[in-house]
């Protein structure tokens, strides 16, 4: 499963000049039971100060660990954190530039609770479409808690460390945050888990994997990145592709790492291209075949 646990840190202010933004994407408030974290203890002389308590920054937050692409916009994260004497709780509440790379938001939302060991078959089996308030959401009930859901181009995720033992779930800022940001999410749970839904985010997700190859090689011919990290970015998504093309279609992916490997090592772009153009014409080819989810 990919939720990972965001650290529970003292924000100590903006690193852009967007904070005329915050209010609308975060709570700049207590939210009984919880406060929100608004002073620090001076290291020296050991008194209270009075601290922002939020961070933005420019990044695609939790979503730039499943590879959202961000080369030719900017998205801006806002958090913050909220606690009470059993837990501390992380508020990361992204804002999308409206960007061509935002068709693949909620497939990537949806990624975050899928099984990654088993290249993401089915969901993680802690992982369910919840309903608070007629709202859906995703939810991970594992030892960190996790709450995310898509408001159109934003994404909101929740979570906190159950780690050391049951903490009551604070259902009190979840719920304040979906009256701010209201999910989009029409997914239901049987639909997240049925047969059909998984098979097509299976293909869906190879797809996602070629078309980020073609961004990132559009960058190239925009001067907006180097040509070391394209092809590094695109030989990662190709071995994806590959690997996926093992698992569902039995196509053998070694030789074909290997090659990409030794193109990569050499920075030949030519052959990596080569390349990207033949598993573009095999998907053309078969991105209609049936699969079998083990």
């Amino acid at each position: 499963m990919g939720l990972v646990l965001t650290a529970i840190l003292v924000l100590q202010g903006t690193k852009t000049n967007a904070a005329e933004d915050v209010s609308t994407y975060l709570i700049l408030n207590d939210i009984p039971p919880y406060q929100r974290l608004t002073q620090t203890k001076d290291t020296h002389t050991k008194k209270l100060r009075t601290i922002p308590g939020y961070t933005s920054n420019p990044g695609a937050g939790v979503l730039a660990g499943v590879d959202h692409f961000i080369a030719d916009h900017s998205d801006m994260t806002y958090e913050t954190t909220y606690q009470n004497d059993e837990i501390g709780i992380s508020v990361e509440v992204t804002k999308h530039a409206g960007s061509d790379s935002d068709k693949w938001l909620l497939h990537e939302v949806e990624r975050g609770f899928r099984d990654t060991d088993k290249l993401e078959s089915w969901p993680d089996e802690d992982s369910i479409i919840r309903e608070i308030n007629n709202n859906k959401i995703f939810f991970y009930g594992g030892g960190v808690i996790g709450y995310r859901w898509l408001s159109n181009k934003t994404v909101i995720n929740i979570q906190y460390s159950n780690l050391s033992g049951p903490k009551p779930e604070p259902l009190e800022i979840v719920k304040a945050y979906l009256i701010k940001l209201p999910s989009s999410i029409i997914l239901s749970d049987v639909e997240f888990k049925a047969k059909a839904h998984n098979e097509k985010w299976i293909k869906d997700e190879m797809d996602r994997r070629l078309w980020l190859c073609d961004r990132w090689f559009l960058q190239i011919t925009l001067k907006k990145a180097e040509e070391k990290q394209v092809y590094q970015e695109s030989v990662k998504s190709m071995n994806e592709f590959l690997d996926y093309r093992e698992k569902y279609y039995g196509m053998k992916a070694a030789d074909e790492k290997n090659l990409l490997a030794g193109y990569l090592n050499k920075s030949d772009g030519t052959n990596i291209k080569i390349k990207l153009a033949e598993y573009k014409n095999w998907w053309t080819v078969n991105t209609s075949a049936s699969i079998s989810l083990p």
